[in-house]
């Protein structure tokens, strides 16, 4: 029993204990685990790990991949879009491309209060529709303003569509096997941010802009259709929690969201010049970093999420802080195309160790009703550093070069390191739930 005399459902307290028990009832079922039963499934054998790769999970796993792919198919060939056909400058480059964060966040702290009150699927579904339907705006979009204007809407309907479909995962993945689940299920975003890319590029130079724009719209579209086999029961009807800070954003996951702040600034210069940057500095098919990037991830995922189900979540993050220090060091003044690809494949390991690490690192203090606002949490300080690595690699780069704007990359993730030694470590084991 907890301290108000209720007892807890799945490690949570019972302020909501209907509609938790509901939850945790339903993704019992989705996991494949009767209400009542162990986290394990029984057979003649024993005891074995419970089942993650359900029908319900894979589609999770598709649609948050195709969303991810759609919408990152424009990102490294807007800028030569911009640059070559619009005639605009490298600064002004980085304000277009970063516009969808602040759609993001505008939304973001919202959608992860929106998301713990209503369906999780309808909103994941409509939400997904829109931002689907967004890319039709790029067609009629021929100057700098409404090009931003049109990502800004689109940032919006991104970022409810990544927190329900985040959430919706969440639930579904059993708790033992958490780290894990989520390892995976952030590898299709990885995938989808390393693959596109390299096709955006062959679409770009092969057929123009607007057959990729189409792309993107055809692959949301199926996306959607993806959503739509999710089966998710409806949730309970919930009172609405009375307005506080915490209902928008996890405070007690912020150290958490400093630290991943801080490294995802590097992630966001990276993937929106590095096609550029190779191009300055000589290298061939500079798009086939995101290949040697991928491979890096995924051979990174098939331990790291296992590693942090076992309790070495810190060891997991420090460890990928320090390969992506080292990582950019090399990236902005060894000036040769192997040492581009192979860098490409250590920040590809280091992201693909870091993501599951910090994911566990905010969901982990946060009770079941308040998934939807660890995620939100989560995924903004993630955009908040993506948008604002941006805007810094269009200014250093119009100052300095991009070189420079590389190497700065490292300072961002030592920093990073910092301040998860000095504030996440002692905010996390003070915090954490056993759920």
């Amino acid at each position: 029993m907890d301290d108000k005399g209720s007892i807890p459902v799945d490690g949570v307290s019972g302020e909501s204990s209907a509609t938790e028990i509901f939850d945790a009832g339903a993704a019992a079922v989705m996991s494949g685990v009767l209400p009542g039963e162990s986290d394990a499934v029984k057979t003649d054998v024993g005891l074995q790990a419970p089942v993650l790769w359900n029908r319900n999970f894979i589609q999770c796993c598709v649609s948050y991949f195709l969303m991810n792919f759609a919408f990152y198919l424009l990102m490294p060939s807007m800028p030569l879009y911009l640059v070559e056909q619009l005639g605009v400058d490298a600064s002004r480059v980085g304000m277009v491309l970063s516009s969808y964060t602040i759609g993001l966040l505008c939304v973001r702290p919202l959608s992860g209060y929106i998301v713990d009150c209503f369906s999780r699927k309808r909103l994941y579904l409509l939400s997904f529709a829109a931002f689907a339907a967004m890319f039709a705006g790029y067609l009629f979009a021929a100057a700098v303003v409404t090009l931003m204007l049109v990502r800004f809407v689109q940032g919006g309907f991104m970022g409810l569509t990544s927190v329900s479909g985040n959430t919706i995962a969440i639930d579904v993945i059993p708790s033992p096997r958490r780290g894990e689940g989520m390892g995976f299920y952030g590898l299709t975003i990885n995938l989808a941010m390393s693959l596109s890319p390299l096709i955006s590029v062959w679409i770009y130079d092969s057929y123009g802009f607007g057959p990729l724009v189409l792309s993107g719209m055809a692959t949301a579209c199926a996306g959607v259709l993806s959503v739509s086999l999710i089966r998710y029961p409806a949730r309970a009807k919930v009172p609405k929690p009375k307005f506080s800070l915490d209902r928008f954003v996890l405070v007690k996951a912020l150290p958490s969201a400093l630290a991943y702040m801080l490294v995802a600034i590097p992630y966001g210069m990276v993937v929106s010049f590095v096609v550029l940057y190779g191009r300055e500095i000589g290298v061939a098919d500079a798009g086939y970093f995101f290949i040697f990037m991928a491979v890096g991830v995924g051979m990174a995922r098939l331990v790291s999420g296992r590693l942090v189900d076992r309790g070495k979540i810190h060891h997991v993050s420090l460890c990928a802080l320090a390969v992506l220090a080292v990582s950019y060091a090399v990236f902005g003044t060894v000036h040769a195309a192997t040492a581009f690809f192979a860098c490409a494949f250590a920040i590809g390991v280091g992201f693909g160790v870091s993501v599951p690490a910090f994911q566990c690192l905010f969901v982990n203090v946060a009770p079941h009703h308040m998934r939807g606002t660890a995620t939100s949490t989560y995924l903004t300080s993630f955009d908040l550093g993506v948008g604002a690595g941006m805007l810094v690699a269009g200014f250093i780069a119009q100052r300095f070069g991009l070189a420079t704007a590389y190497m700065s990359c490292t300072l961002f993730c030592l920093l990073s390191l910092l301040v998860y030694v000095r504030m996440v470590i002692p905010s996390y084991r003070r915090n954490k739930l056993d759920v």
